[in-house]
């Protein structure tokens, strides 16, 4: 009997049900009252599957993380629900309605597949994972489009699908690989997959080099909420475009082949591009459509005079320019009655927290105030502001 079986009888769904949302500090009480009446190893995995649900609501959302099932290593290499979304309802408008999910894990992906109303082959060739991703689809009501299957995915013929999606895996005994050809299976073997497939994606880690991207592949970068999660390799699109997408929304940037961005002196305004537009190298899009610059030729922040709407780049009112001097920002936001300090850096060594603590007035004031450390046309430099559209309280304003 499989570690999870126990739990798929009526006595487990019981037990389920019966911890569901404990506290980790009630855990210890929950498992003794719980151990008079049932099996201990039973209550045991009761208790650790409503912790890995808990920490799942994140990815999954409450609704769905509560009726899932999830392994520690599940949960961490699952795909977010909103970027499986994305890609899903992108393999929907191509015109895909069954997909080979190899390498499919808990089943994150082939659920959102199957919502978007693709038939769908998961496959994977650990069995207790395979268990998951089976009782996942069964769990969600979506069994009907899901078959999957216990196999080794360089061993299956996806020749009846329209489309192959490869999620390799990126975690060794020693922790993430950063090298494509150490992923399993190796990213080699995953676009000789995608390219004999009509269509196909294949994710891969967001630091990828853009020099190991196949001439054939289009590359997508994805954030949610502003965090980069992935990179996306799509074969049967667009080989060689470039594109930055945004979760929620979406909102796609599709680059232009643009030469680097001038370097310009400060402006009022300092734009922060969204991680994926920087993963994607498209600044100079963004820097074109602000009609900016950079402050640096290493440095992906762009500067402008005027303030333009863009959900490609976080904007910020810039009210002082200092050369790096601990000693003169602490003074300034003393004088400004700053206690609550955002540090952001790019291109400096120094620690947002460690220069935190040096530079906060030991009476916090009401006001806050955003500091870049970074470097303009080479020379570091502190540059302090507030979110453009709120009152710039560090320099004194409302």
């Amino acid at each position: 009997m499989t570690v999870l079986a126990p739990l798929l009888t009526p006595e487990g769904r019981a037990l389920l049900e019966a911890v569901r949302g404990t506290a980790p500090a009630d855990e210890l009480a929950v498992a003794t009252r719980l151990r008079r009446e049932h099996p201990a190893e039973l209550v045991s995995a009761a208790i650790g599957q409503a912790r890995l649900r808990q920490r799942a609501a994140v990815k999954f959302g409450a609704a769905d993380a509560e009726r899932m099932f999830f392994t520690p290593n599940g949960v961490e290499q699952s795909t977010r629900a909103s970027v499986a979304g994305h890609r899903a309802e992108r393999m929907k408008a191509l015109g895909v309605t069954s997909v080979a999910d190899l390498c499919c894990g808990i089943g994150g992906d082939a659920i959102a597949l199957a919502r978007a109303g693709i038939r769908v082959l998961a496959v994977d060739r650990d069995p207790a994972t395979a268990e998951v991703a089976r009782a996942n689809a069964e769990a969600l009501g979506l069994s009907a489009l899901i078959e999957v299957r216990e196999a080794d995915v360089t061993e299956v013929d996806t020749g009846g699908y329209d489309a192959v999606f490869v999620d390799p895996a990126r975690r060794g005994g020693r922790g993430r690989i950063f090298d494509p050809e150490a992923y399993s299976p190796p990213l080699s073997w995953a676009v000789g997959a995608a390219l004999a497939a009509p269509r196909a994606a294949l994710k891969i880690a967001p630091g990828v080099p853009h020099e190991a991207i196949p001439a054939e592949a289009e590359a997508e970068w994805i954030s949610d909420g502003g965090d980069v999660k992935e990179a996306v390799l799509w074969f049967g699109t667009e080989p060689g475009a470039v594109r930055a997408t945004l979760l929620p929304g979406p909102r796609t940037l599709l680059g232009r082949g643009l030469p680097d961005p001038h370097v310009r002196p400060v402006g009022r305004y300092l734009y922060e591009p969204d991680g994926a537009v920087i993963r994607a190298h498209l600044v100079a899009d963004v820097a074109e459509e602000l009609d900016g610059g950079l402050i640096d030729e290493t440095i992906a922040y762009v500067t402008a005079d005027t303030l333009r709407p863009t959900p490609y780049a976080t904007a910020y009112e810039i009210t002082d320019r200092l050369p790096f001097n601990v000693k003169r920002l602490k003074a300034l936001l003393r004088e400004r009655g700053v206690g609550i300090l955002t540090v952001k850096k790019r291109g400096s060594a120094v620690e947002p927290e460690e220069l935190r603590r040096k530079v906060l007035p030991k009476g916090h004031g009401p006001h806050s105030a955003t500091v870049f450390l970074t470097r303009v046309a080479g020379a570091p430099t502190m540059l302090v502001g507030a979110p453009a559209g709120q009152a710039v309280t560090a320099a004194g304003a409302s």
